[in-house]
C-alpha cells in the first residue's frame, strides 16, 4: 500500500540521491532546460518562489520509495502546452527513487493517486503530462491509468470516462 504524504526539509539529502541516480538523472536532466541543481533549488524554495508546485515523498510501509508533484499548469509560465487552454489544467512530475520497487506497478499506483488528489480539487477539469517519448516506462503508466496521447501530451479529462469536460 502507497501513502503519499507532503514534502519536508528531512526529504531533501534523499531526493538528492534520486536525482543523482542514471535512471532518473537522464528523464530529469534535460540538456539547455533544467539540471537536477534547477530541480533541488525549486524544492528548497518549495514555501516561497515555488509555493504553487505540491511536492511529495511517496512511502510504502512507511519507508521512502519515490516522489512526485502537480501544479496549475497557469501558473508554471512554460511553452510546451502549445495553444491549449490551460484554464483549470493541472500537470505533474514523478519518480520512483528506489530501484527495487521498479517494474512492480508502483508508479501507475502513484499515478492513480495524484489524479485523485488533483481531482479533488473542484476547479480541476483536467490534467496533462509530456515525458520524454523515450521514457516508455512513464508513458505506459500515464497510458494505463486512463491518459490519452494527443500532439505528443498526455491527458486525461476529469470525467475520462463520459468524455464530458473538453479541452478547450
Amino acid at each position: 500500500m502507497l501513502e503519499i504524504r507532503e514534502f519536508e526539509d528531512d526529504d531533501l539529502p534523499l531526493l538528492d540521491k534520486w536525482l543523482h541516480k542514471e535512471y532518473i538523472r537522464k528523464w530529469f536532466e534535460v540538456a539547455g532546460i533544467c539540471t537536477i541543481d534547477d530541480w533541488l533549488y525549486e524544492v528548497k524554495n518549495r514555501k516561497g518562489e515555488f509555493a504553487w508546485i505540491n511536492y511529495f515523498i511517496v512511502l510504502r510501509e512507511d519507508s521512502p520509495i519515490g516522489f512526485c508533484t502537480y501544479y496549475k499548469c497557469i501558473d508554471a509560465k512554460e511553452d510546451w502546452y502549445g495553444d491549449m487552454s490551460l484554464e483549470r489544467v493541472y500537470s505533474i512530475d514523478y519518480l520512483i527513487g528506489e530501484a527495487k520497487y521498479l517494474g512492480k506497478g508502483i508508479g501507475k499506483e502513484i499515478i492513480a493517486k495524484l489524479v485523485k488528489m488533483i481531482f479533488s480539487h473542484e476547479e480541476a477539469k483536467g490534467i496533462i503530462v509530456q515525458p520524454d517519448k523515450n521514457n516508455k516506462a512513464s508513458c505506459g503508466v500515464l497510458l494505463s491509468n486512463g491518459f490519452i496521447l494527443k500532439n505528443e501530451i498526455y491527458e486525461m479529462k476529469r470525467d475520462a470516462m463520459n468524455d464530458i469536460i473538453k479541452f478547450e
